[in-house]
């Protein structure tokens, strides 16, 4: 069985959930059948959205020793609990020997076997998420069209974030809704959540009947990776209609490391490098 490494501290809590969602998705009948995971929680790494928009201190450095502690360790891949964090994907995977599977691919593909008529997806997430176009790069890719809210809407977004991340009592999802509804007229035809906090908001007010979680993707990405079958019905409540289309598309079968993961096959001298220099 194949051992996963977590790059966490984006938040911290954003980890400790994709650890816990990648438990409960695992088939296991005892202990021993559970997949090995690492986390490295580094609390060091800057934050994300403030690098990409405001010319913040770069996260790439501290990303990167956290990536090297976890191969060091024993991990066989690499998942990065942050959707932001990926701006900076193709700068952390050189560095390393070892798959890091990519969130927004994965999501992108999820969409693609669960729903194949879908031409646009709607994306809510941080603005260094939206600004930044991630989602956008890696959907064109397959074929997507990606919907983002404007400015204003963007705004409502970011509030219900932070209200979540700061576990505010009084939240109002109404204007949450009245974006979801604006990007649904606008052709989403997929509402992905973006960010960690935004599946807890729509669980708790039931937002929106359908939507795909990109953290519960990686879950269950990792979890096909390791070898490992994963229980459907523990999917979260958004999105079982999709992940009943799945069939056995990870189920049962060999993940496709090649067509999912970045493996960079020349970046022995470059780890060498960062190792001899205390990263």
């Amino acid at each position: 069985m194949k051992t996963i490494g977590i790059i966490g501290g984006m938040g911290p809590l954003a980890a400790a959930r994709l650890f816990e969602r990648i438990v409960i998705l695992t088939k296991a009948g005892c202990d021993n059948e559970h997949i090995p995971i690492i986390i490295d929680n580094n609390t060091n790494i800057p934050d994300r959205t403030e690098a990409i928009l405001n010319n913040g201190d770069n996260p790439v450095f501290e990303m990167v020793r956290s990536a090297l502690r976890l191969e060091f360790t024993g991990a066989d891949a690499i998942v990065i609990a942050c959707n932001t964090a990926h701006y900076f994907y193709d700068e952390i995977v050189k560095f390393v020997k070892i798959p890091v599977i990519n969130m927004v691919e994965e999501t992108a593909k999820y969409i693609i076997k669960s729903n194949p008529s879908a031409k646009c997806a709607g994306l809510l997430a941080t603005e260094g998420t939206c600004k930044s176009d991630i989602y956008k790069k890696v959907f064109e890719k397959y074929g997507l069209e990606l919907a983002v809210p404007e400015a204003e809407e963007q705004q409502y977004i970011t509030e219900m974030i932070y209200d979540i991340k700061s576990s505010r009592e009084s939240i109002n999802p109404e204007n949450t809704i009245k974006v979801v509804s604006a990007l649904r007229k606008r052709g989403a035809e997929v509402i992905i959540l973006g960010c960690t906090e935004l599946p807890i908001a729509f669980d708790m007010f039931d937002i929106c009947s359908s939507y795909v979680d990109s953290l519960e993707v990686l879950a269950i990405s990792a979890i096909a990776y390791a070898g490992k079958d994963i229980r459907y019905d523990k999917i979260i409540k958004g999105m079982r209609m999709e992940a009943k289309c799945l069939g056995d598309v990870y189920e049962n079968s060999k993940y496709d490391s090649c067509s999912t993961v970045c493996s960079i096959g020349a970046a022995g001298n470059a780890a060498d490098e960062c190792a001899a220099g205390g990263l």
